[in-house]
């Protein structure tokens, strides 16, 4: 039996605006009994079609697959996934031989909401976010594992501790075609081993590559602080040509891959030093010792209820790097929390700056590469914000 959902008079705007999502208050009446994750039709209160997506009970209440009155089955998601491949393509991100790590698919960017999928040199990791995506991972897996000129010899699902909670589902993290051991991937001709068991999200943070690479322009003979280090992809970069890198993390697993991607690209090289340490603890003690630091913390605040709890958090820590660094410092700082908008970040930066009283310019503003798309009509998708300082 078809579900239909019909929304309140004036709640399609958004729809037509094609917003990609559907609140639970803006919905009039449910005709049916949806399961979590079943496909939903939703029309405005005249009866006229909308859109076509997954159901699912809470603040987001339906995530739509597509505008056009159509049924969303195998041969829709193939074509999908072929079409965000072609982007990649088109975006030089495919056949480059320093390059073999991206994001193959970013939820709502690339039509997709509630899949994420990250290729790793022939493996793919994915993450389903919804249950609706849940229910048809085998099919999903096997559209990815057959995307021509991509030699796939895994696709493994890590979708244990992305599933919502209150879905009942209790996912096992599994590969759903063939198998493999962790592997060394190549990004702009440094070398990361790749951890999807046991490294958060799919075990790799793609979406700092650029910002990876422009930090590479300001390290030359610079002492540098990572601060929250994960797996060390900044420290690497920074090798490159400064005087010394520290690395920081909270984690000792975060510590020793650290250590090990930098061994991988520079062997036992006595200018880098990984620390397990709470970050403003360690911020604490530090005026003066360096001339750049790398702020990237995990993301403060994943709900809007959150958002004023997180915007303290980076004034807090913002002010703290600002006051500690060295005169003529650089720092790299950003926020991964969707519901912090960019000119919010920018606002708690501008208050840490302030609250110092020391000199501070904007040399860079950053954002997400072409891999993680940012769809126009869903600004939500813009997630990952940076901003490059000089202190004087």
């Amino acid at each position: 039996m078809e579900i239909k959902i019909t929304l309140k008079s004036g709640k399609e705007q958004s729809v037509k605006r094609l917003h990609p999502w559907i609140f639970s208050g803006a919905i009039k009446k449910i005709s049916g009994t949806p399961a979590e994750g079943d496909i939903v039709k939703v029309f405005d209160n005249n009866n006229n079609f909308l859109a076509v997506g997954h159901y699912q009970p809470g603040s987001i209440a339906v995530r739509i697959l597509s505008f056009t009155d159509i049924e969303p089955d195998v041969g829709f998601f193939r074509q999908t996934i072929e079409r965000a491949f072609e982007f990649r393509k088109a975006a030089g991100l495919t056949g480059n031989h320093k390059l073999n790590v991206f994001r193959l698919i970013h939820g709502e960017g690339d039509g997709l909401p509630g899949l994420v999928a990250d290729y790793y040199n022939g493996v793919i990791v994915m993450q389903t976010h919804s249950v609706g995506m849940y229910r048809i991972r085998r099919e999903l897996a096997g559209i990815l594992s057959g995307l021509p000129h991509l030699k796939i010899s895994a696709v493994y699902d890590k979708s244990g501790s992305t599933i919502p909670f209150m879905s009942g589902i209790r996912p096992e993290n599994e590969f759903l075609h063939g198998s493999s051991e962790s592997v060394i991937v190549t990004e702009y001709g440094f070398r990361f081993r790749i951890d999807w068991v046991g490294g958060q999200k799919t075990g790799f943070f793609i979406d700092q590559r650029e910002n990876r690479k422009l930090l590479g322009e300001f390290t030359k003979d610079r002492s540098v602080l990572n601060m929250f280090g994960y797996t060390g992809g900044f420290s690497v970069y920074a090798m490159k040509n400064a005087r010394l890198v520290d690395s920081v993390d909270s984690s000792a697993q975060a510590v020793q891959m650290a250590d090990e991607n930098v061994r991988l690209n520079f062997g036992d090289d006595r200018r880098h030093t990984s620390i397990q340490a709470d970050a403003f603890e360690f911020l604490n003690g530090i005026k003066g010792k360096y001339d750049l630091i790398v702020l990237d913390p995990p993301a403060f605040a994943k709900h809007n209820n959150a958002l004023d709890n997180a915007l303290q958090g980076y004034k807090r820590l913002n002010m703290k790097a600002i006051q500690m660094i060295k005169p003529g410092g650089i720092i790299f700082t950003f926020s991964c929390s969707q519901v912090v908008s960019r000119e919010n970040f920018r606002k708690s930066v501008f208050a840490a700056a302030a609250n110092t009283g020391r000199k501070v310019r904007i040399l860079h503003q950053m954002s997400q590469p072409p891999d993680h798309p940012v769809n126009i009509y869903h600004p939500e998708s813009e997630y990952l914000k940076g901003l490059v300082l000089y202190v004087e």
